[in-house]
């Protein structure tokens, strides 16, 4: 199959490209930057081209660009579309995107997918993948795509944009936010250095969690908190929460903090049956 992805050059384009030209596939990278273009087409070792045009000699099309530019992206793909076509995006918010495909894109078939992973994986085995069809068309596409993943070992859930973005906004959305504050805190609190020399394990989780958000694009990460339509109400429940759990603190309550902690924690041992392995799989993060 001859694959076009738009956004090759960057990190989660290559990734694509890397798995997809190991499963047999032709691949075309699409970028803007010449310079960057040859250097990704010479690393890979497949064709690459800052020419849009190239798409339509694509079976399957990638949309691997920043959600800042999207719509401007697929409004450029549209004359370069055929009508056997699948187009896909990677974006990691989904209404928009999928409302701005269903939009313009009127020749072939598109859908929404999210690879919810960086480009540090070494395959799809054990992945999730979120596809989001919103169309019998979609419908029928999802399912092909669904067969593939599953085929390699990823996991793959199918649900509207939507859910997907409310999902999202937990899930990667206050999960960035609660690092970046936490990060802040640290750095204001003034003792990094100090802290380092009297780590416990504990303390290395979380700035192992904070250090891979802080090294990764702060243009990524600031488009994401931007678009999740869903964010702000899960910001909101957080911030309710600190602001109840410190006053349990200050106030000294220590039945009502007993309480709650051991209620939160039957919550997530009904949710997860490995639940109590869980202190292991810290260490084991750490020391691998």
């Amino acid at each position: 199959m001859n694959i076009a992805i738009i956004g090759g050059t960057g990190r989660m384009g290559k990734w694509m490209a890397r798995f997809l030209k190991e499963e047999g596939a032709s691949i075309t990278i699409i970028g803007r930057n010449p310079v960057t273009v040859r250097e990704t087409g010479l690393e890979i070792g497949c064709h690459a081209t800052t020419d849009l045009n190239a798409a339509s000699q694509a079976q399957a099309v990638i949309i691997s660009v920043a959600i800042d530019s999207f719509e401007e992206v697929v409004k450029n793909l549209v004359p370069c579309t055929t009508k056997n076509q699948y187009i896909f995006d990677v974006t990691s918010v989904k209404t928009m995107p999928v409302e701005i495909m269903n939009r313009y894109i009127t020749r072939g078939v598109s859908l929404g997918t999210h690879p919810v992973f960086g480009p540090g994986a070494r395959g799809i085995t054990g992945h999730n993948f979120v596809l989001t069809p919103t169309n019998t068309a979609q419908q029928e596409l999802a399912g092909a795509a669904e067969a593939f993943l599953t085929r390699h070992g990823a996991k793959v859930s199918i649900m509207s944009p939507d859910e997907h973005d409310s999902l999202m906004a937990i899930i990667l959305g206050l999960a960035h936010f609660i690092s970046i504050v936490s990060a802040n805190a640290l750095v204001d609190y003034g003792k990094l250095e100090k802290m380092s020399e009297v780590q416990g394990v504990t303390y290395r989780a979380l700035l192992t969690l904070i250090e891979s958000v802080l090294s990764e694009d702060p243009e990524l990460y600031a488009s994401l908190q931007m678009n999740l339509p869903h964010l702000k109400e899960a910001q909101e429940i957080f911030i309710h929460n600190a602001r109840l759990w410190t006053e349990i603190v200050e106030d000294k309550d220590r039945q009502s903090f007993i309480e709650r902690m051991r209620h939160l924690r039957q919550r997530f041992e009904e949710n997860n049956p490995d639940f109590g392995r869980a202190y292991d799989n810290m260490y084991r993060l750490i020391n691998p």
